[in-house]
């Protein structure tokens, strides 16, 4: 089971088309149990692990340094860079290191989606501008914090 997991978030990140948080040639369906969006777990936050705490707080970290930048759009190419290789770095340790219950880790495919999606544009790698990946990223963590048990998270503003 944690293979197939393993697998199916690879084929998740690489398989994103650019900028659109969506599979290329999107004919994938979610299988049976898998959401096709957040939701809780009967009305709780989703249980985090180390590895995912670690990661998110480090995306976190990197986009709270930047954060007003962010906001203004003055953000350098190279600072934009930077910023989408920390995330694309992080969201490549979650999908390593992360095992979360399988429904849990559904709605954590969801949340990559849009990390990697963002990172993607931050690093020029999509037709998406930078500064817009930047903020699709931040809401990205800020979502991360709705829907998972990260004690002490705070969204960004």
């Amino acid at each position: 089971m944690r293979i197939r997991h393993t697998l199916l978030v690879t084929a998740l990140v690489a398989g994103l088309a650019p900028g659109t948080g969506t599979l290329a040639g999107d004919t994938h369906h979610h299988a049976a149990g898998e959401p096709s969006r957040l939701s809780l777990d009967h009305g709780r936050k989703w249980a985090t692990d180390a590895p995912l705490r670690s990661g998110m707080s480090e995306i976190r970290q990197a986009l709270a340094a930047k954060l007003e930048g962010i906001h203004k759009r003055a953000l350098t190419p190279a600072q934009y860079r930077a910023l989408g290789a920390t995330v694309e770095a992080q969201v490549a340790g979650i999908v390593a290191e992360c095992k979360l219950a399988p429904a849990a880790d559904a709605n954590l495919h969801l949340i990559v989606a849009e990390l990697s999606a963002g990172a993607d544009a931050l690093q020029g790698k999509s037709a998406v501008e930078p500064a817009v990946g930047a903020l699709q990223t931040v809401q990205a963590v800020n979502r991360y914090g709705q829907y998972f048990d990260h004690p002490g998270w705070k969204p960004l503003r």
